[in-house]
Protein backbone atom coordinates (compact mmCIF):
# COMPACT_ATOMS: atom_id res chain seq x y z
CA UNK A 1 0.00 0.00 0.00
CA UNK A 2 2.70 1.98 1.27
CA UNK A 3 4.65 1.40 -2.58
CA UNK A 4 1.40 2.06 -4.54
CA UNK A 5 0.78 5.83 -2.73
CA UNK A 6 4.54 6.45 -3.24
CA UNK A 7 4.13 5.61 -7.08
CA UNK A 8 0.89 7.59 -7.08
CA UNK A 9 1.66 10.86 -5.68
CA UNK A 10 5.35 11.05 -5.45
CA UNK A 11 7.28 9.06 -8.21
CA UNK A 12 6.24 8.85 -11.01
CA UNK A 13 3.10 10.58 -9.56
CA UNK A 14 1.90 13.96 -8.66
CA UNK A 15 5.21 15.27 -7.38
CA UNK A 16 7.31 14.17 -10.44
CA UNK A 17 4.57 15.17 -13.00
CA UNK A 18 4.23 18.96 -11.22
CA UNK A 19 8.16 19.30 -11.39
CA UNK A 20 8.75 18.20 -14.43
CA UNK A 21 5.09 19.69 -16.01
CA UNK A 22 6.64 22.84 -14.89
CA UNK A 23 9.94 22.25 -16.38
CA UNK A 24 8.41 21.20 -19.86
CA UNK A 25 6.49 24.66 -19.77
CA UNK A 26 9.41 26.49 -19.59
CA UNK A 27 11.48 24.20 -21.71
CA UNK A 28 8.79 24.61 -24.89
CA UNK A 29 8.32 27.96 -24.01
CA UNK A 30 11.93 29.06 -24.49
CA UNK A 31 12.95 27.25 -27.35
CA UNK A 32 10.11 28.82 -28.95
CA UNK A 33 11.18 32.05 -28.17
CA UNK A 34 14.54 31.26 -29.24
CA UNK A 35 13.05 30.35 -32.75
CA UNK A 36 11.05 33.35 -33.01
CA UNK A 37 14.29 35.46 -31.92
CA UNK A 38 12.78 36.56 -28.64
CA UNK A 39 14.98 36.23 -25.15
CA UNK A 40 11.86 33.89 -23.79
CA UNK A 41 10.72 33.60 -19.78
CA UNK A 42 13.18 33.06 -16.60
CA UNK A 43 13.44 29.39 -15.54
CA UNK A 44 11.40 29.57 -12.89
CA UNK A 45 8.31 32.20 -14.61
CA UNK A 46 5.96 28.86 -14.62
CA UNK A 47 6.06 27.93 -11.48
CA UNK A 48 6.02 31.99 -10.20
CA UNK A 49 2.48 31.99 -12.65
CA UNK A 50 1.21 28.77 -11.02
CA UNK A 51 2.01 30.09 -7.37
CA UNK A 52 0.31 33.56 -8.38
CA UNK A 53 -2.46 32.10 -9.86
CA UNK A 54 -3.00 30.13 -6.75
CA UNK A 55 -3.19 32.95 -4.43
CA UNK A 56 -5.73 34.71 -7.09
CA UNK A 57 -9.78 35.30 -6.27
CA UNK A 58 -11.76 32.69 -8.31
CA UNK A 59 -15.00 34.34 -9.96
CA UNK A 60 -17.21 31.55 -10.63
CA UNK A 61 -19.81 33.29 -13.35
CA UNK A 62 -23.75 33.13 -12.18
CA UNK A 63 -25.16 31.45 -14.68
CA UNK A 64 -22.59 28.72 -14.75
CA UNK A 65 -22.96 24.92 -13.42
CA UNK A 66 -20.55 25.64 -10.39
CA UNK A 67 -20.16 21.77 -9.72
CA UNK A 68 -18.92 20.84 -13.21
CA UNK A 69 -17.28 24.44 -13.42
CA UNK A 70 -15.37 23.58 -9.89
CA UNK A 71 -14.78 19.93 -11.01
CA UNK A 72 -13.70 20.09 -14.59
CA UNK A 73 -9.95 20.70 -13.98
CA UNK A 74 -9.43 18.16 -11.48
CA UNK A 75 -10.74 15.94 -13.37
CA UNK A 76 -8.31 17.18 -16.14
CA UNK A 77 -5.44 17.09 -13.82
CA UNK A 78 -6.03 13.49 -12.52
CA UNK A 79 -6.66 11.88 -15.68
CA UNK A 80 -3.38 12.84 -17.00
CA UNK A 81 -1.43 11.94 -14.18
CA UNK A 82 -2.55 8.87 -13.76
CA UNK A 83 -1.72 8.06 -17.64
CA UNK A 84 1.74 8.17 -16.85
CA UNK A 85 1.77 4.88 -14.44
CA UNK A 86 1.12 3.00 -16.98
CA UNK A 87 4.14 3.90 -18.85
CA UNK A 88 7.59 2.66 -19.15
CA UNK A 89 9.53 6.03 -17.79
CA UNK A 90 12.36 4.11 -15.87
CA UNK A 91 13.26 0.28 -17.64
CA UNK A 92 10.99 -1.50 -19.82
CA UNK A 93 8.03 -1.71 -16.88
CA UNK A 94 5.86 0.72 -15.89
CA UNK A 95 4.85 1.33 -12.48
CA UNK A 96 0.82 -0.58 -13.18
CA UNK A 97 1.07 -2.68 -16.63
CA UNK A 98 -1.58 -5.48 -17.71
CA UNK A 99 -2.02 -6.75 -21.27
CA UNK A 100 -4.57 -3.55 -22.42
CA UNK A 101 -2.94 -0.83 -20.35
CA UNK A 102 -2.42 1.04 -23.83
CA UNK A 103 -6.20 1.38 -24.55
CA UNK A 104 -6.58 3.01 -20.98
CA UNK A 105 -3.75 5.20 -21.49
CA UNK A 106 -5.32 6.58 -24.76
CA UNK A 107 -8.63 6.63 -22.82
CA UNK A 108 -7.11 8.55 -19.83
CA UNK A 109 -5.40 11.05 -22.31
CA UNK A 110 -9.07 11.57 -23.94
CA UNK A 111 -10.75 12.91 -20.46
CA UNK A 112 -8.86 16.25 -20.30
CA UNK A 113 -10.24 17.18 -23.38
CA UNK A 114 -13.87 16.41 -22.57
CA UNK A 115 -13.20 18.12 -19.21
CA UNK A 116 -12.17 21.30 -21.04
CA UNK A 117 -15.37 21.09 -22.92
CA UNK A 118 -17.83 20.47 -19.77
CA UNK A 119 -16.00 23.45 -18.20
CA UNK A 120 -16.85 25.71 -20.87
CA UNK A 121 -19.92 24.52 -21.68
CA UNK A 122 -21.04 24.63 -18.03
CA UNK A 123 -19.28 28.26 -17.82
CA UNK A 124 -22.06 29.55 -19.71
CA UNK A 125 -19.63 32.07 -21.44
CA UNK A 126 -20.21 32.98 -25.25
CA UNK A 127 -16.26 32.61 -25.64
CA UNK A 128 -15.55 29.61 -23.39
CA UNK A 129 -19.17 27.45 -25.02
CA UNK A 130 -17.61 28.38 -28.73
CA UNK A 131 -13.72 27.21 -27.03
CA UNK A 132 -15.47 23.95 -26.17
CA UNK A 133 -17.00 22.90 -29.21
CA UNK A 134 -14.01 23.97 -30.95
CA UNK A 135 -12.22 21.97 -28.29
CA UNK A 136 -14.52 18.74 -28.72
CA UNK A 137 -14.72 19.04 -32.82
CA UNK A 138 -11.37 19.10 -33.40
CA UNK A 139 -10.62 15.67 -30.75
CA UNK A 140 -12.93 13.98 -33.64
CA UNK A 141 -9.79 15.05 -36.25
CA UNK A 142 -6.27 14.03 -34.61
CA UNK A 143 -7.48 11.47 -32.09
CA UNK A 144 -8.32 8.75 -35.16
CA UNK A 145 -4.87 9.50 -36.64
CA UNK A 146 -3.13 8.91 -33.12
CA UNK A 147 -4.34 6.34 -32.17
CA UNK A 148 -3.87 4.49 -35.42
CA UNK A 149 -0.14 5.35 -35.39
CA UNK A 150 0.43 4.03 -31.48
CA UNK A 151 -1.61 1.06 -32.39
CA UNK A 152 -0.05 -0.10 -35.29
CA UNK A 153 3.15 -0.28 -33.17
CA UNK A 154 1.44 -2.64 -30.79
CA UNK A 155 0.48 -4.99 -33.88
CA UNK A 156 3.99 -5.57 -34.82
CA UNK A 157 4.99 -5.69 -31.28
CA UNK A 158 2.08 -8.72 -31.09
CA UNK A 159 0.84 -6.92 -27.53
CA UNK A 160 -1.46 -4.54 -25.91
CA UNK A 161 0.47 -3.12 -22.85
CA UNK A 162 3.13 -0.42 -23.24
CA UNK A 163 5.69 -2.47 -21.13
CA UNK A 164 5.41 -5.62 -23.77
CA UNK A 165 5.96 -3.08 -27.05
CA UNK A 166 8.94 -1.55 -25.02
CA UNK A 167 9.98 -4.82 -24.52
CA UNK A 168 9.89 -6.06 -28.23
CA UNK A 169 11.62 -3.23 -29.67
CA UNK A 170 14.07 -2.86 -27.49
CA UNK A 171 14.86 -6.26 -28.23
CA UNK A 172 14.34 -5.59 -31.80
CA UNK A 173 15.47 -2.20 -31.83
CA UNK A 174 15.74 -2.11 -35.85
CA UNK A 175 12.34 -2.93 -35.88
CA UNK A 176 11.36 0.86 -34.37
CA UNK A 177 12.56 2.29 -37.98
CA UNK A 178 9.51 0.95 -39.62
CA UNK A 179 7.19 3.11 -37.49
CA UNK A 180 9.14 6.46 -38.49
CA UNK A 181 5.82 7.27 -40.49
CA UNK A 182 3.66 6.51 -37.53
CA UNK A 183 6.09 9.01 -35.28
CA UNK A 184 5.78 11.33 -37.17
CA UNK A 185 1.56 11.33 -37.63
CA UNK A 186 1.75 10.87 -34.06
CA UNK A 187 3.88 13.89 -33.52
CA UNK A 188 1.82 16.11 -35.62
CA UNK A 189 -1.46 14.72 -34.27
CA UNK A 190 -0.36 15.70 -30.34
CA UNK A 191 -0.20 19.45 -31.68
CA UNK A 192 -4.02 18.88 -31.96
CA UNK A 193 -4.25 17.07 -28.49
CA UNK A 194 -2.52 20.00 -26.46
CA UNK A 195 -3.84 22.36 -29.01
CA UNK A 196 -0.59 23.98 -29.86
CA UNK A 197 -0.32 26.31 -32.91
CA UNK A 198 -1.20 25.63 -35.52
CA UNK A 199 -3.81 23.62 -34.14
CA UNK A 200 -4.31 26.09 -31.02
CA UNK A 201 -7.98 27.04 -32.62
CA UNK A 202 -9.83 26.05 -29.56
CA UNK A 203 -8.19 28.45 -27.50
CA UNK A 204 -7.65 31.47 -30.39
CA UNK A 205 -6.70 34.85 -28.12
CA UNK A 206 -6.92 36.90 -31.47
CA UNK A 207 -10.92 35.20 -31.56
CA UNK A 208 -12.25 34.15 -28.39
CA UNK A 209 -10.00 35.38 -25.82
CA UNK A 210 -8.83 31.82 -24.37
CA UNK A 211 -11.88 29.67 -25.36
CA UNK A 212 -13.11 27.03 -22.76
CA UNK A 213 -10.40 28.76 -20.39
CA UNK A 214 -12.04 32.11 -20.65
CA UNK A 215 -13.58 32.44 -17.21
CA UNK A 216 -11.54 30.71 -15.11
CA UNK A 217 -9.63 32.29 -12.73
CA UNK A 218 -7.29 31.59 -9.46
CA UNK A 219 -6.49 28.02 -8.74
CA UNK A 220 -8.76 26.42 -11.06
CA UNK A 221 -7.16 27.93 -14.02
CA UNK A 222 -3.73 27.28 -12.47
CA UNK A 223 -4.94 23.64 -12.38
CA UNK A 224 -6.09 23.62 -16.06
CA UNK A 225 -2.71 25.35 -16.92
CA UNK A 226 -0.87 22.76 -14.58
CA UNK A 227 -3.01 19.81 -16.43
CA UNK A 228 -1.52 21.03 -19.73
CA UNK A 229 1.93 20.54 -18.58
CA UNK A 230 1.66 17.46 -17.24
CA UNK A 231 -0.57 16.29 -20.49
CA UNK A 232 2.47 17.42 -22.10
CA UNK A 233 4.84 15.34 -20.39
CA UNK A 234 2.76 12.28 -20.05
CA UNK A 235 2.23 12.45 -24.46
CA UNK A 236 6.03 12.90 -25.02
CA UNK A 237 7.02 9.91 -22.12
CA UNK A 238 4.08 7.93 -24.08
CA UNK A 239 5.40 8.82 -27.90
CA UNK A 240 9.68 8.25 -26.40
CA UNK A 241 8.36 4.59 -24.95
CA UNK A 242 6.47 3.42 -27.73
CA UNK A 243 9.05 4.89 -30.68
CA UNK A 244 12.00 5.42 -29.22
CA UNK A 245 12.38 2.73 -27.01
CA UNK A 246 16.53 2.85 -27.01
CA UNK A 247 18.95 2.60 -24.56
CA UNK A 248 17.06 0.12 -22.13
CA UNK A 249 20.65 -1.76 -21.36
CA UNK A 250 22.18 1.85 -19.60
CA UNK A 251 22.64 1.80 -16.02
CA UNK A 252 19.17 3.09 -14.13
CA UNK A 253 20.40 6.50 -13.30
CA UNK A 254 21.53 6.85 -17.06
CA UNK A 255 18.25 5.41 -18.00
CA UNK A 256 16.53 8.36 -16.48
CA UNK A 257 18.31 10.69 -17.56
CA UNK A 258 18.24 9.26 -21.15
CA UNK A 259 14.53 9.23 -20.10
CA UNK A 260 14.45 13.10 -19.22
CA UNK A 261 16.04 13.74 -22.55
CA UNK A 262 13.78 11.99 -24.91
CA UNK A 263 10.93 13.68 -23.61
CA UNK A 264 12.66 17.05 -24.09
CA UNK A 265 13.62 15.84 -27.51
CA UNK A 266 9.70 15.82 -28.54
CA UNK A 267 9.07 18.71 -26.62
CA UNK A 268 11.65 20.83 -28.89
CA UNK A 269 10.11 18.56 -31.94
CA UNK A 270 6.97 20.55 -30.94
CA UNK A 271 8.19 23.88 -30.01
CA UNK A 272 10.07 24.01 -33.62
CA UNK A 273 6.94 23.01 -35.39
CA UNK A 274 4.65 25.38 -33.38
CA UNK A 275 6.95 28.17 -34.93
CA UNK A 276 7.22 27.13 -38.72
CA UNK A 277 3.33 26.92 -39.04
CA UNK A 278 0.96 29.64 -38.36
CA UNK A 279 -2.52 28.89 -37.05
CA UNK A 280 -5.28 26.96 -39.10
CA UNK A 281 -8.79 27.55 -38.89
CA UNK A 282 -10.86 24.54 -37.95
CA UNK A 283 -12.30 23.37 -40.78
CA UNK A 284 -8.39 23.51 -42.56
CA UNK A 285 -7.40 21.17 -39.50
CA UNK A 286 -10.40 18.49 -39.86
CA UNK A 287 -9.75 18.52 -43.38
CA UNK A 288 -5.83 17.81 -43.03
CA UNK A 289 -6.28 15.42 -40.06
CA UNK A 290 -8.82 13.45 -42.15
CA UNK A 291 -6.98 13.98 -45.72
CA UNK A 292 -3.89 13.45 -44.91
CA UNK A 293 -2.93 12.31 -41.24
CA UNK A 294 -5.87 9.46 -40.83
CA UNK A 295 -4.16 7.90 -44.50
CA UNK A 296 -0.76 7.87 -42.91
CA UNK A 297 -1.58 6.50 -40.25
CA UNK A 298 -3.91 3.60 -41.81
CA UNK A 299 -1.00 2.85 -44.44
CA UNK A 300 1.40 2.64 -41.12
CA UNK A 301 -1.70 0.35 -39.86
CA UNK A 302 -0.96 -1.93 -43.05
CA UNK A 303 2.51 -1.91 -42.77
CA UNK A 304 3.04 -3.48 -39.91
CA UNK A 305 0.44 -6.20 -40.24
CA UNK A 306 2.43 -7.24 -43.30
CA UNK A 307 5.94 -6.94 -41.41
CA UNK A 308 3.97 -9.44 -38.75
CA UNK A 309 3.77 -12.12 -41.38
CA UNK A 310 7.23 -11.43 -42.53
CA UNK A 311 9.69 -10.37 -39.82
CA UNK A 312 11.01 -13.07 -37.20
CA UNK A 313 10.15 -12.54 -34.13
Amino acid sequence: MLKALFHIFIFPGLLFLFVFGLCAEYIDRKIYARLQNRVGPPWFQPLADFLKLIGKEEIIPEEADVRTFKLAPLFALAASSAAILYIPIWGERAVFSFNGDIIVVLYLLTIPTLAYFLGGWYSRSVFSMIGAVRSLTQLFAYEVPLFLSILASAMLADTWSISGIVSFYSRHLGYCFFNILGFGVALISLLGKLEKVPFDIPEAETEIVAGAFTEYSGRFLAFLRLSLDVELVVCASLLAAIFLPFGLSLPPQALFVFYIVQVIFIIALISFLRAVFARLRLDQMINFCWKYLAPLAFAQVILNLILKGVLPR
